[in-house]
Order: structure tokens, then sequence, then C-alpha cells
């Protein structure tokens, strides 16, 4: 007799984007090892803006990569909503970054021969997909693009380039965004523009957003900040503020015991 999931089980499916279960990454052999990431444990909610902070090193992009299967893992397993990411084979991961993960990273990454349009709808393009007119019009007019779209990137500020990128990322209503830096190449009024697009996103269509940054400013737009240090979370935030962003940053200290053996 097949009997239902426990009530927690159901209920981590429904509200997970993405999970880190004990996840090791390790670089290299012998005395060049480099151990990233030691068996970190975290779940990332749907339709929920998570920031990932850490000093240099600590772990914060290796982090962000294997949960978006940019990068294998060491040991432990990765998932994207249902799907675990782990163990995929070539396909099956350029399949599931194709149909469930959006990406923005501090380069822009746009080709320079198409229009801004034409980046955007550029992955539904390689998916053999058609856009949602519907949807397209609605991330356009968020990020304030209309009037830009026949435009390519060098006829484009930073600001405005980011804002495709983040448009490119979201026109297929991917499970998660991961932003790895959105706002690094990016002004302050750039960066802020960016930032409450992301946060428009989340809180008006129900997006879901991880984003690395070292940025507090740009922290205090999440819902929850996770920290990093010596490759494992050791503190987080909810309902952050710049200033206890940075408290927190002073007041990491070195976890007591950390793993040495993979």
């Amino acid at each position: 007799m097949t009997t239902a999931a426990p009530p927690l089980i159901r209920q981590r499916v429904e509200t997970s984007a993405a999970r880190a279960s004990q996840v090791w990454k390790v670089y290299g052999t012998g005395e060049a090892q480099v151990v990233a990431l030691r068996g970190v444990d975290v779940e990332l909610e749907r339709g929920r803006f998570t920031a990932i902070m850490g000093p240099s090193g600590s772990g914060k992009s290796t982090l962000m990569h294997c949960l978006a299967g940019l990068d294998s893992v060491s040991r432990g397993q990765v998932f994207v909503g249902d799907t675990e990411v782990t163990g995929l084979n070539d396909a099956g991961l350029t399949r599931l970054r194709r149909e469930k993960i959006g990406f923005i990273f501090q380069q822009f990454n746009l080709l320079p021969t198409l229009t801004a349009q034409e980046n955007i709808l550029l992955p539904l393009a390689i998916a053999g997909r058609k856009p949602d007119q519907e949807w397209f019009r609605t991330v356009i007019d968020t990020v304030g693009l209309g009037d830009r779209l026949g435009h390519r990137p060098n006829q484009l500020s930073g600001g405005q380039q980011q804002r495709v990128a983040c448009a490119r990322a979201l026109v297929s209503r991917p499970e998660v965004v991961f932003a790895d830096e959105p706002t690094g190449n990016l002004d302050s009024r750039s960066g802020a523009e960016v930032l409450g697009f992301l946060r428009r996103s989340v809180t008006e269509y129900g997006q879901t957003i991880v984003m690395v940054t070292h940025d507090a400013v740009a922290a205090s737009y999440a819902d929850r900040v996770i920290f990093l240090a010596d490759g494992q979370i050791v503190a987080e935030l909810t309902g952050p503020t710049p200033e206890r962003v940075l408290d927190t940053l002073k007041s990491l200290d070195r976890p007591a015991q950390l793993g040495t053996e993979l």
C-alpha cells in the first residue's frame, strides 16, 4: 500500500525553489586542495528574495554556481524545485538551465549584434518557444525599456544593459533566478533601479531571486540574507537593513570547528 508523504516533506516540495543538502565542494588535491563548501544545508523558498554574503573566499559564489548547476558538487545533493541537479548529464543540465533557471551576472553578457528585444527573447528562441506576449509586455513595462527595444547594447547605458539582462532572465518565467553581483558594474542610481526591479519581480509577480552580493545596501532589498564564512553558513538575517547587514558582517567569527576531510 502506498502511503502519503509526511506533511513536512510535501510542504518542502511545494515551497522550496532550490536547496542544498550536505554539499561539499573541493578543488584540487593534496597540498593544493581547497575546500570551498563544507557540508552546506540551505533551503531557498519560492517567491522570496535571498541574498548570499560573505568575505572573499567564503564560498558564496561557489554555492550559487552549485545550486544553479553551473558547477558540480564533490558530495551532497542539490535540487531545483523537485529536480535533483546532482547526477544530471550534460543534456539534462542544459535542459534544466533552459527551462527552470534564469541568470543575471555582473557582466551583462548581451550579444552586441542583437537589439535589446532580440537579446531578451534569445533564451526562448534557442528553446524553440514562443513568448507569452502579455508577460513579455509586463516585464518590459516593469524594467522601463519600452522605448529601447530596438537599440543594440552599445546604444544603451550600463544600467539599461543590466535591465535587459534582468528581463532576459525573467521572460521565460523560470523557477528561480540566480544573480551574481548584478550591480557590481553599475553606479549607485543604476544599481538601485536594477535592485528595485528585482524586488518588484518578487513582491508583485512571485519570482524567486537568489543574489550573491558584497554590498550591504543591495542585500537590504532581500527578504533574507545568508552569511557564509570558510565554506559554511554562519548567520542569517530576515528583514535586513544596511545597518544590520554591516553589523552582522563585522561580527562574523571563524566557526569553532571546521571539517578538514571531505
